[in-house]
């Protein structure tokens, strides 16, 4: 007889990440192909040789490089494993009853549901808009008295889309000031928007206390194994989350790594208009050869293949390339190096597989 466990929770799916196959290309996680600058690797390799140590478990070092990087203060941010770890920490501190709501659009990214439900609240996913992308009227008519909380993907992963300032500052407006609204932006260093219409939610959320942004060092600043992300929010709810937080949860190699990428950032920055360069000659070549790919403002591009999803997925892995199907709805590919990409298209572009998944 074994020991017993929540009975829901076989109902709640398990996060599934990106495949990974010896010897294929991957497309199938949004990772950036450059690795850590040398004065990050440097400071990896000089913080491991203390791991015998624990970290410090208010990453004030990190907190205070990242309230100047920001222009903001330090009792403004909290440092989380990964942006992932604090969606479901907000989750933790926003709801306590199975009646809860956390509300996001759907699709979008794949753990929402999952951390609502391991939190013990209930998920109310909102469909997209025809040109898939959050449809913030729809979200904010869905706002109940059960509502706690509500996550914006901006950009969205896995659409690749985003709203705009003027459409987000809008929607910041209507909800009611006691649901603590999370801007997602972990993709936000691949936002190209014209500049008054660029949203911006750590400047949106100055003046308004229940708006928190989610950052991350995996996705730009090439950190992804480390497990390093960042909440910017009004002081209460930072001092709520660090109530949840796991303890020693952010180590010692992480803190230092994203200390260092912060000093060299505009090094690092800089890699982000290269990939953005092979995203949009990614998303031309596609819709060359007749896929539908709307406009994608992080490092990937979706198709939207509705029923062929997991066939082409599974054409692709034979052609050596990952790339990551969901469902029924679509594919995400991620951007990688030109080599790889070429690769890609090269499968993705010819006339006999654009013939059956097209025609």
């Amino acid at each position: 007889m074994t020991a017993s466990t929540r009975p829901d929770l076989e109902s709640i799916p398990a996060y599934v990440p990106g495949r990974n196959h010896p010897g294929a290309v991957k497309l199938a996680s949004n990772e950036t192909t450059f690795g850590p600058l040398p004065s990050a690797a440097k400071a990896i390799a000089e913080a491991a040789e203390l791991a015998n140590r624990y970290p410090d478990n208010q990453a004030l070092e990190l907190r205070a490089a990242l309230a100047d990087f920001l222009g903001v203060a330090q009792e403004n941010i909290a440092v989380g494993c990964g942006s992932v770890a604090l969606c479901q920490e907000l989750v933790q501190i926003t709801c306590d009853a199975p009646t809860d709501e956390v509300l996001f659009g759907w699709r979008s990214f794949e753990a929402y549901p999952i951390v609502t439900k391991v939190g013990n609240a209930t998920a109310v996913q909102v469909p997209l808009t025809p040109d898939l992308v959050y449809d913030l009227d729809a979200l904010a008519a869905a706002v109940t008295e059960r509502t706690k909380l509500i996550f914006v993907c901006n950009p969205n992963n896995p659409t690749g889309t985003a709203v705009g300032k003027a459409e987000l500052t809008r929607f910041l407006d209507a909800v009611p000031k006691h649901v603590l609204i999370v801007l997602d932006e972990a993709y936000f260093e691949y936002l190209r928007l014209a500049p008054e219409d660029f949203p911006n939610g750590i400047e949106l959320g100055r003046t308004r206390p229940n708006v928190l942004v989610l950052r991350t060092f995996s996705k730009a600043y090439g950190l992804a194994g480390l497990r390093a992300g960042y909440a910017v929010g009004d002081p209460a709810v930072i001092t709520a989350l660090m109530k949840v937080h796991i303890p020693f949860s952010v180590n010692r190699v992480a803190q230092a790594a994203a200390i260092a990428s912060l000093e060299a950032r505009h090094e690092l920055l800089d890699r982000t208009d290269t990939l953005v360069v092979e995203r949009d000659r990614v998303r031309e070549a596609l819709r060359a050869a007749g896929y539908q790919v709307p406009p994608s403002q992080s490092n990937f591009v979706w198709l939207p293949l509705g029923e062929r999803t997991v066939a082409f997925g599974e054409a692709s892995a034979e052609a050596g390339v990952l790339v990551r199907p969901y469902g029924t709805d679509g594919v995400r590919v991620t951007i990688g190096d030109p080599h790889e990409n070429d690769l890609f298209l090269e499968f993705a572009t010819d006339p006999a597989v654009v013939a059956r998944f097209l025609g």
